[in-house]
């Protein structure tokens, strides 16, 4: 048969084509169905088109949870439109459930009128009984406000690879590509880049990819030949200002941005890590690429990773570390060693559920307090945070410019929805980035009473405040290092009581004039008659444009703000927060930057918190809003 793309079937059937600007497609099944493969080709497919999307990614935290529970449900949402998007959607218009666990965990997200895919062969009397359905809900009236498309997709594969020798198992480890096939098919999606990525994936197993192939294209015969869809649908480009785009996701964004960071600083790259989720892909992407000058080191445990990247920089790379919120726990002295030091080191934390253990693949945004105060004694430390998959770039290239320009550590807060979730991303051009060379010191810089010419490690730069980088072994900057005070200027250790004082007010300073470097907070006031400001940081840009965009559609007007800069916040903070009547704060915390807020302020700021681990949802975040406006 000669095939071209999406011609699989000669004589096909005429069908309904629809155009439609934008969908939320979930796959869920359970771990392993291949539920995040699919999600991930799906996205490929759709980004190859020029449509805006984003996802989100949820699997279970056990490496290997019970098949068929509800614990054991892995699911990906996509959202893709032809116009700019900022979220994976409140709630899926499509769910494809690969069996009970599936349909059951998702089916409360699910709207009125939603389209369900499901696989027959998996609802059997064991399947259903295991995760608490008494009937089975195909069968019985308990899906009448959906449309229910039931097919037997784990027989139909079986079918289409019965000639190709593989076994049973194998056989049904590729249902999960007919369901990608079908769906490509209803979506209109390309399909040549997943029949590559498929023979690429298995070239060591060259059946089990004809096997995956043979699905894929069965599934798309179905859909080509079915009468249970009434129509397919077509999503158009969007209209994405000019340039060269990829897909990407938060890690990756922010491994690519840490490379660039050493490459624009002419400084080698060095990652000391212990593995943690949802950080590791940092790790993994970083250790690819030893061309550019990348050394990674998976250590033993958090405080050698820290303790090693700190190192490093003590000798002139630029130091960076990465982990979740346990491992910034356990990584604390040696961050408040670096504040004493005064050496650039950048720690990445991507937030995670907590406290403790928590939940490992769940996101949230309540590390705030601990990057700001979780050391001993008086440690300032710089926070930025990307505020979208793609902003992790930039938001790297930010913390090491901090990092290297005031010799101090750098908080980077990322968290588990940005670092796994995707978008399109426009690749920069080379000489848009910023220059990030630092001088390090090379001979004496102070001369004494009696005339002779000395290294004084922490004689400071007027305008920074920051201390010389010296390199070990340098003739003439030899100087003590370590965790005990150091007397200003000489770097003697000192434990005279205002030396002491004076040191903990400079370092302070040092952080604070960070301020005068980076750029004022922008603020979205289209009408310029807006009363309240919906103010955000990190993930919650999304949901909180998306709400805010929902609110101005209805007429009512309200102005947006985001903090990259947490610390210390943009020099113009104050006076925004002084321009309106309410200041609403989202986070997936109970209220963190609203107390930082209140206090360095002293705005009555009106928090609203979730802390369930998925984030927040624009709707609900719309009608908040909308309260706060009434009440002004």
């Amino acid at each position: 048969m000669n095939l071209t793309q999406g011609q699989y079937l000669s004589g096909q059937r005429p069908a309904t084509r629809r155009r439609v600007s934008s969908v939320i497609i979930r796959f869920a099944g359970d771990s392993g169905d291949g539920m995040q493969l699919t999600g991930d080709r799906f996205t490929s497919q759709t980004a190859s088109l020029g449509n805006d999307l984003s996802t989100l990614p949820d699997f279970p935290a056990e490496i290997r949870a019970p098949a068929g529970t509800l614990p054991g449900v892995s699911s990906f949402q996509l959202h893709f439109a032809d116009h700019d998007i900022t979220t994976p959607g409140d709630a899926p218009q499509v769910l494809v459930a690969m069996n009970p666990a599936a349909l059951k965990a998702n089916l409360p997200d699910l709207p009125r009128g939603a389209e369900i895919i499901v696989d027959t062969d998996e609802f059997t009397p064991r399947a259903l009984t295991r995760v608490g359905y008494g009937s089975n809900p195909l069968e019985d009236s308990s899906l009448d406000a959906y449309h229910v498309h039931a097919l037997a997709l784990t027989s139909q594969t079986l079918e289409a690879v019965k000639d190709l020798g593989i076994s049973k198992k194998d056989a049904q480890r590729a249902k999960n590509m007919y369901a990608l096939g079908l769906l490509s098919w209803l979506y209109d999606r390309p399909t040549e880049s997943t029949l590559r990525f498929l023979r690429s994936k298995f070239a060591a197993r060259p059946l089990i990819a004809e096997a995956n192939i043979a699905a894929f294209k069965a599934g798309w015969n179905f859909g080509e030949t079915t009468e249970d869809f009434a129509a397919s649908y077509e999503i158009a480009p969007a209209a994405l200002p000019s340039g060269t785009y990829r897909n990407i996701t938060g890690n990756l964004a922010l491994a690519y941005g840490l490379i660039a960071a050493a490459q624009q600083a002419d400084l080698p790259l060095f990652l000391g890590s212990y593995p943690i989720t949802p950080a590791s892909d940092i790790l993994h992407e970083l250790s690819k690429h030893k061309n550019f000058g990348v050394r990674t080191f998976q250590a033993e445990d958090e405080i050698a990773g820290v303790g090693a990247a700190l190192g490093a920089a003590y000798g002139g790379a630029l130091g960076v570390t990465t982990t979740s919120g346990p491992g910034v726990a356990l990584k604390s002295e040696a961050i408040g060693l670096a504040v004493s030091l005064e050496l650039p080191l950048v720690i990445v934390d991507i937030q995670r559920g907590g406290p403790s253990t928590g939940l490992p693949t769940k996101t949230e945004q309540a590390d705030l307090l601990q990057a700001m105060y979780g050391r001993n004694g008086e440690a300032p430390v710089p926070i930025v945070a990307p505020s979208t998959p793609g902003d992790c770039f930039d938001t790297a290239l930010e913390a090491a410019r901090i990092a290297l320009t005031y010799r101090t550590p750098v908080f980077l807060l990322s968290d588990g929805y940005l670092a796994n979730g995707s978008e399109p991303w426009r690749v920069p051009e080379p000489d848009a980035l910023p220059d990030l060379r630092t001088e390090f010191a090379y001979g004496p810089n102070h001369t004494t009473a009696e005339g002779a010419e000395v290294f004084w490690p922490y004689k400071r730069d007027p305008k920074t405040l920051a201390r010389p980088w010296a390199i070990p072994g340098t003739p003439g900057l030899e100087h003590r290092i370590g965790g005990i005070e150091k007397q200003d200027g000489t770097g003697n250790i000192s434990y005279d009581p205002a030396n002491h004082d004076h040191m903990v007010r400079t370092r302070q300073a040092k952080v604070e004039g960070i301020a005068r470097s980076a750029p004022p907070l922008a603020v979205d006031d289209p009408t310029g008659d807006a009363r309240v400001l919906v103010l955000g940081w990190g993930s919650t840009y999304g949901p909180i444009a998306a709400a805010c965009q929902a609110v101005r559609a209805a007429g009512r007007p309200v102005a947006q703000a985001h903090l990259r800069h947490l610390n210390p916040f943009p020099a113009n903070l104050g006076d925004v927060l002084r321009a309106y009547d309410k200041v609403l704060i989202p986070e997936m915390n109970l209220g963190q930057l609203a107390t930082l807020v209140r206090a360095r302020y002293l705005v009555d700021a009106i928090s609203f918190n979730r802390v369930c681990g998925l984030p927040l949802k624009a709707a609900e975040l719309a009608a908040a809003i909308e309260d706060v406006i009434a009440s002004v």
